[in-house]
């Protein structure tokens, strides 16, 4: 059995990958060692050293594989915006696409035995489903054996409806199982403060907005956390819409009145208030949007190790077929960006 686990936090933004591997390790008995992480924000990089007390390698395409350490479990959140509805779903097309590949050299040079990969649910059917399977073949050419489900923060506890991608891999096949989905939502009541500064608040005008949209609609009696869509339609629920990182300040309102504070972002996405907030309020907004749900990312990481420390059960499949080439993986990336395929 294992005494330790190493891991590497790739895209790392603020930690919420690694707080939930840290969560996953710790409730069985495990040492977890983050032995490289690397985010190109520089602001994340600041709250990642106050939190961790490590600095963060800043653009991983300049990064030899050479130069990260060997490891049990790569972890990353690779940069959602090119497959996000809020982004312009361009793909591969846009250049931090082209940074799932850097995952897939590090992979292909350091070999660990497990990865957990994640991103927005958007990304299964971006380019009619082409984009994943282009994910999942150049994983499955390393020889990676791989899944992947999409998991929503409210039924791990959040009280929030973060629906995202998450794709999990493995050198040796193994006996994994989806960790339940099933834990009661934290209502809103234990996520809010009760007293916020002025600075918050929006505008009377906004305000007023607001409630002229939501006069037709019933009136919850509960905390509600009301959202505004593209199209202009507020709508009210006793938890929040996804967070985003480069939403409109007035995107989210509590009742219909004020912005989430800081923490309240935090505690949405799982963070423990331990957690420092060292960056000013526009910062520590797109670097919780750009997290992830810490209980879901403890969940997958736990399920993966129970996978690799417990014997399996089954038995030895046959392992897909590797080219060993990167070169032939992004000469087929290259064929599918430009439609060659």
């Amino acid at each position: 059995m294992y005494q330790s686990i190493r891991f590497v936090d790739l895209f790392c933004g603020i930690g919420g990958f690694r707080l939930g591997a840290e969560i996953a390790c710790n409730q069985r008995n495990i040492n977890p060692t983050c032995v490289f992480s690397s985010d190109i924000d520089p602001d994340a990089q600041v709250a990642y050293k106050s939190n961790f007390d490590e600095v963060t390698v800043g653009d991983i395409t300049k990064v030899s594989t050479s130069d990260i350490p060997d490891h049990d479990i790569l972890l990353a959140g690779f940069p959602c915006q090119p497959f996000s509805i809020c982004g312009d779903l361009k793909g591969f097309e846009d250049v931090r696409g082209t940074l799932f590949f850097d995952i897939a050299r590090i992979l292909e040079a350091k070999q660990p035995k497990a990865f957990v990969l994640e991103n927005v649910k958007q990304l299964k059917g971006h380019n009619e489903g082409k984009t994943l399977q282009r994910i999942l073949q150049t994983l499955q050419e390393l020889g990676y054996h791989t899944d992947y489900k999409i998991l929503n923060a409210l039924n791990y506890g959040l009280p929030q409806k973060r629906e995202r991608i998450f794709i999990i891999g493995f050198k040796e096949s193994c006996h994994f199982v989806w960790a339940e989905d099933r834990v009661p939502m934290k209502p809103l009541s234990e996520i809010l403060e009760s007293e916020v500064p002025s600075f918050y608040y929006a505008s009377e005008r906004i305000q007023k907005n607001r409630i002229e949209k939501t006069l037709a609609k019933k009136q919850h009696e509960q905390i509600t956390i009301w959202h505004e869509n593209k199209g202009g339609n507020i709508s009210a629920y006793p938890y929040s819409c996804a967070l985003r990182a480069g939403a409109s300040y007035n995107y989210l309102l509590v009742n219909g009145k004020r912005r989430l504070t800081e923490r309240e972002m935090l505690r949405l996405q799982g963070f423990p208030d331990s957690y420092k907030i060292v960056c000013n309020y526009q910062a520590t907004r797109k670097q919780v949007g750009n997290s992830v749900a810490v209980p879901c990312v403890s969940a997958v990481v736990g399920s993966v190790l129970d996978a690799i420390i417990k014997p399996s059960n089954i038995p030895d499949y046959p392992k897909p077929q590797t080219s060993g080439q990167l070169s032939l993986i992004f000469e087929k990336t290259s064929k599918y960006i430009t439609g060659k395929v």
